[in-house]
């Protein structure tokens, strides 16, 4: 959390010329507090940072469902991704199941992370009374709560978990049989004589999840691995072309072009509506909608975010077989 204007200058001074044009800038003054609402998100185990709102578990059904179940499972088993339910009391047994419900000892924690850094392709989109509504409704699937329960920022707090008293971190971060990722083992012993401080983001990921990341972030261009005029202009005069639209909107992360990842290809979908009359409208209500059983059991959030104007890019684009720039 940035506090100082030191520790935000450290992070400008970090970042190179790329961010030298940025208009907020104004190292060695004291930050405003508009500056330091925007990163003072954090809420603490006793509640502390939680926002007036107020979320029930039946809100947070239909949320869920469009929004998480796709990749948590639609009872939070997990589709590939991190398991929210089950495990609760195994963590001390030979076969233990860490899960978002077994392992977190703060209720809190969960509707923290859920605001910060959920939906996994659009976070940060989520009004306060849906995040309440969300983790309520993933307490619930995780028996924790009632399905009459409504949460609050005031009875979020008040909600114990399983793990209250159980908190350990011998184990990794995201599988079950994970070892620990740090051994807090001092090495004072052949250390190398040049220390080099650097920090990037991997160009593939960033770029198939966000397109160009320095277009969200401009400040932090310099600690991407891209030098500054890697990605040159489309020739539309800077607007990004359908396949850049689609990976931007999230499209990518779970449609391949020519292979299914969580979705069917992107090759795969255009065939099946090829001879389907209106097909772009039809595909349309499809992604605003979201839903499952056309293609198996994955189910797809509903997608808002997307305006009609590049949405319809997409699709034309889709239809056409996705063809690459």
């Amino acid at each position: 959390m940035f506090r100082s204007s030191p520790l935000l200058a450290a992070l400008l001074l970090c970042s190179g010329p790329a961010a030298a044009a940025t208009p907020w800038q104004s190292l060695g003054e004291p930050l405003t507090e508009r500056e330091i609402s925007s990163w003072d998100i954090d809420v603490r185990p006793d509640g502390k940072g939680l926002p007036p709102g107020r979320g029930s578990v039946e809100q947070g059904q239909a949320l869920y469902d469009a929004q998480c179940g796709s990749c948590h499972g639609v009872f939070g088993e997990s589709n590939d991704y991190i398991a929210l339910t089950g495990g609760i009391g195994s963590l001390g047994g030979d076969t233990p199941q860490r899960t978002v419900a077994s392992k977190l000892d703060y209720a809190t924690t969960l509707w923290d992370y859920i605001n910060r850094s959920m939906p996994f392709t659009h976070s940060k989109v989520l009004p306060v009374d849906e995040v309440y509504a969300v983790t309520a409704y993933v307490l619930n699937l995780a028996e924790i709560l009632p399905f009459d329960a409504t949460l609050d920022e005031k009875t979020l707090p008040a909600v114990v978990m399983p793990n209250r008293e159980g908190y350990t971190r011998a184990h990794g971060f995201m599988t079950v049989d994970g070892k620990p990722d740090v051994q807090a083992k001092a090495c004072m012993q052949d250390c190398t004589g040049e220390v080099t401080v650097s920090s990037e983001l991997p160009a593939g990921f960033t770029q198939e999840m966000y397109g160009d990341i320095r277009s969200h972030f401009r400040a932090l261009a310099g600690l991407t691995d891209l030098p500054a005029t890697a990605l040159a202009p489309a020739a539309n005069g800077g607007a990004k072309s359908p396949a850049e639209l689609a990976a931007a909107n999230g499209c990518l992360t779970c449609h391949g072009v020519d292979k299914a990842i969580v979705g069917p290809a992107l090759i795969a979908i255009a065939e099946r509506y090829a001879d389907t009359p209106d097909a772009s409208a039809v595909l349309t209500a499809k992604v605003r909608a979201g839903g499952s059983g056309v293609w198996g059991g994955a189910m797809m959030p509903a997608q808002a975010a997307i305006t009609d104007d590049d949405l319809a890019r997409v699709l034309a684009w889709l239809l056409a077989g996705a063809p690459a720039d």
